[in-house]
């Protein structure tokens, strides 16, 4: 089986690897997601799961396409992280899912709101390069206690789950 992932980040890649353990061969390439760079919204985040993972079974030649994305989406309670995936196949999907979402601090959500995308805010209030690429906005703000590839690990059973449940 080859399992095409729609992105080059290590965190995603480690999740679907986590997800799939040595069920196929893994293809990584660096898929747009078709939406704005900051999703603000979960059907726009939804929305650049699907066509990370629709774009990456067609561009890769796969039996499985793999689109994750992360986002955010505003609620009375403030704004929240969000993220979502979606698992494409030849015959069948998307199959969609999402995961944790925690609440951003205002001095974080001010800047999304002002136009700017969380993955350099999040560099420049951390202090460290590639913080997507890493723990991520909810590693940090979780104190370590669940990282970006763990949380993406997450929606990936989700995804696989609901996929052999399917066949």
């Amino acid at each position: 089986m080859k399992i095409i992932i729609g992105s080059k980040n290590p965190a995603k890649i480690t999740a679907v690897k986590n997800s799939f353990s040595h069920e196929g061969e893994f293809v990584s390439l660096d898929i747009p997601s078709g939406v704005s760079e900051q999703p603000f919204s979960d059907e726009e985040t939804i929305k650049g799961a699907i066509n990370r993972a629709a774009t990456a079974l067609k561009q890769g030649n796969g039996d499985i396409g793999i689109g994750l994305e992360g986002g955010v989406q505003e609620t009375s309670y403030g704004l929240l992280i969000c993220n979502w995936g979606a698992l494409v196949t030849n015959e069948s999907g998307p199959f969609i899912a999402g995961g944790a979402r925690i609440p951003l601090p205002e001095e974080i959500a001010v800047r999304l709101r002002a136009g700017e995308e969380l993955g350099p805010v999040m560099e420049d209030y951390a202090k460290n390069k590639n913080v997507r690429k890493q723990e991520g906005a909810v590693g940090i703000f979780t104190n370590g206690m669940v990282n970006r590839s763990e949380m993406f690990t997450h929606v990936m059973n989700l995804l696989v789950g609901q996929y052999k449940r399917s066949i």
